[in-house]
């Protein structure tokens, strides 16, 4: 299936609201902000198929216009189902200057011979910040499906002024590269990453980075994690658990912090 979804996030009196909305099957998008006062935009995205199937091809578009701010939500876990080929997931973001977007979705549950590869290019304007991240498990656990995938890869780009300024590509294909391994997963079974990335020049990202490490410790007894400075005003979170949900709240109790940022 051929799917589309298109968001242009606008600003006028002071505040964020849906511009445009263009959805196809089996898209739905809903707003689920409607009892916060902070003027933002907050969009769920559904869906009424169960998962990714087999041949799925989805185009997501996201434009926010000078002043805006969209967070966007997932509704559940993603699941990718068994696959003769693959499926394709485009994300394409324009921010324009003084703009902020937020994505923190569910964890990805690859199925048995799933095959899923994921691309989002996005194009950061003055004085913005991006908070986007992503969760893969191992699969069905419970039904012996322990990283019984044949690839995944989410391949996430970031320019700012049409220069390449983050790149991040996670891939893993259990028959090439073992799970197992020293320098892989080890003895983990989820993986996670967040990436914050921010063009304002009064960020204290050394205080946000000792802020994440102390809500880390925490977990230590059920998750890893660490944080990695960028050159410029960011940073990248890394996360090794063996659970889904632990670390979704985790990485929702970074965006939250990060999105409060003015």
């Amino acid at each position: 299936m051929d799917s589309r979804l298109h968001i242009i996030a606008g600003f006028k009196d002071g505040g964020s609201y849906v511009k445009d909305l263009y959805v196809s099957l089996p898209f739905r998008v809903v707003s689920v902000g409607q009892r916060k006062s902070d003027n933002k935009l907050y969009q769920m995205v559904m869906s009424s198929s169960p998962g990714i199937l087999d041949g799925d091809h989805y185009h997501l578009n996201i434009e926010l216009e000078k002043g805006a701010s969209l967070q966007l939500q997932s509704q559940s876990y993603q699941r990718l189902f068994n696959m003769k080929d693959k499926a394709v997931q485009e994300l394409h973001v324009k921010m324009e200057d003084h703009t902020s977007f937020a994505y923190v979705p569910h964890p990805v549950v690859p199925h048995e011979d799933s095959n899923f590869q994921s691309k989002a290019n996005i194009h950061i304007g003055k004085n913005s910040q991006i908070i986007i991240s992503e969760i893969i498990t191992c699969g069905r656990k419970h039904y012996g499906e322990v990283f019984k995938l044949k690839r995944f890869q989410n391949l996430m780009q970031i320019y700012h002024e049409n220069k390449l300024v983050i790149r991040d590509n996670v891939v893993i294909q259990p028959d090439l590269i073992p799970i197992n391994c020293i320098g892989n997963l080890e003895q983990y079974t989820h993986q996670g990453t967040l990436i914050f990335y921010t063009t304002k020049e009064n960020g204290d990202r050394n205080n946000l980075i000792e802020t994440i490490v102390e809500w880390a410790e925490q977990h230590k007894e059920e998750m890893e994690a660490g944080v990695s400075a960028m050159e410029d005003n960011g940073f990248v979170v890394r996360a090794l658990g063996h659970g889904g949900e632990l670390m979704y709240n985790f990485f929702l109790q970074i965006q939250e912090i990060l999105w409060s940022l003015e």
